[in-house]
Formats: C-alpha cells, structure tokens, sequence
C-alpha cells in the first residue's frame, strides 16, 4: 500500500510540475552550468542570497538578450522580406529575370503552367508576417516564461546546498550512490549544453562561409547570427538561408540559390543531428545512436526542454540500471 501510494504521488506530482516542465528544466540546466559562478561570488559576498541576486542578472544579459533581440529582429526582417518577394512576383521582375537567361526560358513556363507563383508567395508572405506577428504578440508570454525561469534559478542557485541535502535524505539510495547519480547528471547536461554551443558554433561558420563564398553581404553578421539561432531549439540557421536563397534566385542567379539551398539542406540543416549525438555522446561516452535517440527523442517527446532532459533520462536510467547490477553481484558474492 506504501509502494502504491508513493507510485500515485509521484503521478500526481508529474502532472502538477509539467505545466513548468520547460522553465524548471532550464532553470536546473542553468543552475548547474553556473554553480561555480555562483560559489565565487559567495567567496566574495559572503552573502548566498545577494550572489544569487547578481547571478541571475548576469545569466539573464548572457542568455536571454541575445536570443530575444535576434529572434524578433530576424523574423521581422524574414517578414519584410518576404513582402519584397511577392512584390517583385507581382511585378513580373522574377520573369525577367530569368528571361535574361534563355536557357531558363522554359523554366520560367513550367513554373506558371504548373505553380500558381503569385498566390504561392502571396500565401508564403501572409505566413511570415503571422509568424513575426505572433512572434511579437507572444513578446509578453515569453517575458513570463522567462520570468519564471530565472525566478526557479534563483533559488536553485541560493538554496543548492539545501536541495542537494533533500535529495540524500529522500533517495532510496546510499550516500555514495545518490552522489554519483547527481554527478552524471550534472556531466550530462554540461555535456549537452557544450555539445550544443559546439554544433552552433560550427554550424554559424559553416552557413558564413557560404555566404561569403557567395557574395552575400555582411558574411560574417549572419553567420553569427545564424549561430545563435541554432542554439533555440524551435528556431535556426534556415530563418536566414532560406529568404537569401529567395533573393538570389529572383535576381536570376538560379546558380547560387540552388548551391545555397543544397548547402542549407544538407550541411548545416543535418549537421545537428548528425554531429549533437557524436559530441554528446563522446562526452558522456555512451553510444552515438544511444545519444541520438535521447537527444531527438527527447526533443520529440518533451519539446524544447526535451534538449536536455531526454540525455537526463537515459543517465537517470542508466545509472539506476548499473546500481541495481551493482548490488545483485554484491548479494551473490556474500551468498
């Protein structure tokens, strides 16, 4: 009866914590990430409460600015875009274009014979500018959610030592045990934290160069911009490449769009399921299709928090797992 009502609890408790299962995973994913930072500031301070204060406003201009200003600035810029290209469809300035090319010419009757252009961009343009708007809308929901995040953070911050105490004394576990279970996941969302800032990082580089290689202005402005966005999860680098492709293809340099879509698509669109897995992986040394499963599934399962908690559930499992084996060998060999 003990086991069952425990079992019902822990549901029940499930349900009340997943409406903040995002913010309470980024606010521990944080937390972890900058525990050193915040026992220097304790060093100095003397005061967990104040270093707690002052970390969180450092954490918030790292992560939350940058992300914020690049992700309303680019959708808008994509929405803008986007009306300039059915602007140019309508005007008939695409088909000129490609008449100036006769090699072309029959593309450009394959493409109004068979594709409805103008209602096709129109329909395209409608959907960006919804998307800024809701994006823009949706400003004072994201200020909430982010709230609360660095709100959780605060706490967790000030008040480590206090819940790390709680989990030893309510784990079923030993000491040493829960110990190690809490140092495989802090290894695990350290590894995929870095794992993602690397794939970022690479991927930002990667679509530069491209631009660069291309004649596209200001190379080196959209490449880290493109990196920041492969770090959130819902957005990426394809927000940029995919209009730039669009123009280059409008002003008739078919050749260049194609190659900056081919790259889009199957560089840097699949080098973060490729490459995420093998670094975390490496990092966590478990198996790159173990790591990918978590990673991607997790995304799948849980949504953007699903980053880090699908790696988190397979070390939780994992860990338990190599205890339950540990204590089964330790029980034969006293037999």
């Amino acid at each position: 009866m003990l086991i069952a009502a425990i079992a019902a609890g822990m549901v029940l408790c499930y349900l009340l914590a997943q409406p903040f299962l995002p913010a309470l995973t980024w606010a521990i994913a944080l937390s972890v990430l900058f525990t050193p930072f915040q026992r220097w500031l304790e060093s100095k301070l003397r005061h967990p409460g104040l270093a707690a204060i002052i970390a969180v406003v450092v954490i918030a201009f790292i992560v939350v600015v940058p992300v914020l200003f690049v992700g309303q600035h680019l959708i808008g810029q994509a929405a803008q875009g986007a009306q300039l290209i059915e602007t140019k469809v309508a005007t008939g300035e695409w088909r000129r274009a490609i008449e100036a090319q006769p090699s072309l010419a029959s593309v450009a009757v394959m493409i109004e014979d068979d594709l409805d252009l103008p209602a096709t961009v129109k329909s395209l343009a409608t959907w960006f500018s919804t998307t800024a708007g809701s994006f823009v809308s949706g400003s004072m929901f994201q200020v909430i959610s982010f709230s609360l995040i660095f709100y959780l953070l605060f706490f967790f911050l000030r008040d480590r030592r206090l819940a790390v105490a709680s989990l030893h004394h309510l784990s079923p576990l030993s000491r040493e045990e829960t110990e190690n279970l809490l140092l495989r996941v802090r290894d695990t969302i350290q590894a995929t934290v870095y794992g993602t800032l690397v794939v970022s990082i690479i991927q930002g580089l990667l679509a530069g160069l491209m631009f660069w290689w291309l004649g596209l202005p200001a190379p080196l402005l959209w490449g880290v911009v493109m990196a920041v966005l492969s770090v959130v999860p819902m957005l990426g680098a394809f927000v940029v490449w995919i209009p730039a492709a669009l123009f280059l293809a409008l002003e008739g340099s078919w050749g260049k769009s194609l190659i900056l879509v081919l790259w889009g698509m199957l560089v840097v669109g699949t080098i973060d399921n490729l490459l995420r897995p093998i670094l975390v992986g490496n990092l966590l040394k478990l198996h790159t299709v173990l790591a990918f499963i978590s990673v991607v599934g997790g995304l799948m399962l849980f949504g953007p928090a699903g980053l880090i908690l699908g790696p988190v559930v397979l070390t939780i499992t994992t860990v338990l797992l190599e205890t339950w084996r540990s204590r089964s060998a330790d029980e034969l060999g006293t037999q």
